[in-house]
């Protein structure tokens, strides 16, 4: 199981925008994802780690999260991030 972050293409980030909004201060949790996520960063700083591996990621960047994953983020910087469970 992988993190894919990378940077979008004009047509992701357009259509990401019009995705709902959620953000978070700085923290540290355990996350689960039962769906496959699609997110771009507008703001903030994180780092996941998960078993296979890290990434880290910040404001301007497009991430896929697999549906099955279990990780732990550390919000280094307060995150706003549109995001779509798919």
């Amino acid at each position: 199981m992988q993190i894919i972050v990378k940077k979008p293409s004009e047509a992701e980030r357009r259509d990401m925008l019009a995705k709902p909004v959620w953000t978070c201060g700085v923290s540290e949790f355990d996350w689960y994802y039962d769906s496959e996520e699609h997110c771009v960063l507008v703001e903030g700083e994180v780092a996941v780690t998960y078993d296979g591996g890290s990434v880290q990621f910040g404001a301007g960047d497009y991430v896929v999260f697999p549906a099955g994953l279990s990780c732990v983020w550390k919000v280094t910087k307060p995150v706003k991030k549109h995001y779509v469970f798919l």
